[in-house]
């Protein structure tokens, strides 16, 4: 079963991580999953900071 992963250089996803590791968020189990990447990434970054100010 292939992996996906989000590349934060392209904004593209990728199967099986063809790029360099720094480069990568992932691994998701679905192309769809991979795609909506960014969205997680902003979701815990806010709730990071509202822990923060709190």
């Amino acid at each position: 079963m292939p992996e996906y992963w989000y590349n934060v250089k392209t904004h593209e996803v990728e199967e099986d991580a063809l790029s360099d590791w720094t480069q990568l968020i992932g691994p998701y189990k679905t192309r769809e999953e991979a795609e909506h990447a960014m969205e997680k990434v902003h979701a815990r970054n806010e709730a990071w900071e509202k822990d923060d100010d709190d």
